[in-house]
């Protein structure tokens, strides 16, 4: 059967093959140490004698079937077939990986902090929106000092007081991310709390509010929203990869390399997808920052699944160190 372009690749990479092998095939290209697919039949079939052409594809379909199951190792436990699942449907798997609706501890995370400033702000009447439907700048100057602290603020305010939602990246992405979630919403030119996240904080408080939240992130809010890197999908879709390598070795400290390691170990194909950059900044490096960037600091980090610890003498430096927390063992379990 002739593999689509939308389909797994059956090189096992997790990518679609219109993404990975499709190119190398077509131009009958292939890696140093490997044969073509047609090597690679010929091979399986060597040996083989069959009374029909339907026996024949049965045994075909098996060995493929089998392959797909094996284990890989740059996939860490995971096998192909799973990978893609974790990829493309990360939440209608529950045999693979499950989401509890409502948590079994009260969950804390920098964007439940920014969360609670923003309902307790937003009240019974109402937060009146700008006239580019952000949050009031009195507002984002209050909600700054409380999640900065007072001495954070005077550093980031030195050049001058915050001036717009836009220059508090933390909160304009809990406001966007708590609407995708339906938390809150904007009616009549304010932005009010919806009902059912009313019912939710009455009823279960943040541990009903979080599974929530991670969803719209994860599955709805663009990570490369207002960020300096280019669109680079796999990065986002991936991110039940990253919480998996995070579940087997985030017990321990271990550098953000670690993890941009396996990542690139895992899915090699994705350079494909960095853009031009210029001479001082590699296809590669490049790809590694905005992993980090986007997957490990502004997902796992701001989420509460990870800390993150960085060289204080060094504040710029784009290196750190990373350990999980309790909190990831709660919200998501991988079934493997």
């Amino acid at each position: 059967m002739k593999t689509g372009r939308n389909d797994a690749c059956p090189c096992g990479s997790g990518l679609k093959y219109k993404k990975c092998c499709a190119d190398k095939e077509n131009s009958g290209g292939q890696q140093p140490g490997s044969g073509s697919p047609l090597d690679a039949l010929r091979e399986l079939l060597k040996g083989e004698n069959f009374g029909s052409l339907d026996e024949a594809n049965a045994f075909i379909s098996k060995q493929m079937q089998q392959q797909s199951q094996a284990v890989i190792d740059d996939f860490h436990g995971l096998f192909s077939e799973q990978m893609h699942r974790l990829l493309y449907f990360q939440f209608e798997t529950p045999d693979l990986v499950s989401f509890p609706a409502c948590l079994d501890i009260t969950p804390e995370a920098p964007i439940l902090r920014l969360l609670k400033l923003l309902v307790d702000g937003i009240g019974d009447d109402g937060l009146k929106a700008t006239a580019t439907g952000n949050l009031p700048r009195n507002f984002c100057r209050e909600a700054a000092r409380a999640y900065w602290g007072e001495e954070e603020y005077a550093r980031r305010s030195r050049h001058g007081e915050l001036r717009s939602e836009d220059e508090f990246a933390e909160l304009k992405v809990t406001r966007i991310v708590a609407g995708l979630a339906g938390l809150i919403r904007k009616y009549k030119g304010k932005f009010i709390i919806g009902k059912e996240c009313r019912k939710l904080l009455a009823e279960q408080g943040m541990a009903g509010i979080y599974p929530r939240l991670l969803r719209a992130f994860a599955q709805e809010y663009n990570w490369g929203y207002a960020d300096r890197w280019e669109e680079i999908p796999m990065v986002q879709h991936s991110f039940l990869f990253t919480l998996h390598l995070l579940n087997k070795y985030g017990a321990e400290w271990r550098s953000n390399r670690f993890y941009e390691d396996n990542f690139l170990q895992a899915f090699p194909m994705v350079l494909r997808e960095a853009p031009p950059t210029p001479e001082y900044y590699s296809p590669e490096k490049s790809l590694r920052s905005c992993y980090s960037w986007r997957c490990l600091e502004r997902f796992a980090g701001f989420m509460g699944l990870v800390e993150i610890e960085r060289d204080p003498a060094d504040r710029y430096s784009e290196d750190f160190r990373l350990i999980k927390l309790p909190l990831l063992d709660h919200v998501v379990q991988f079934h493997l």
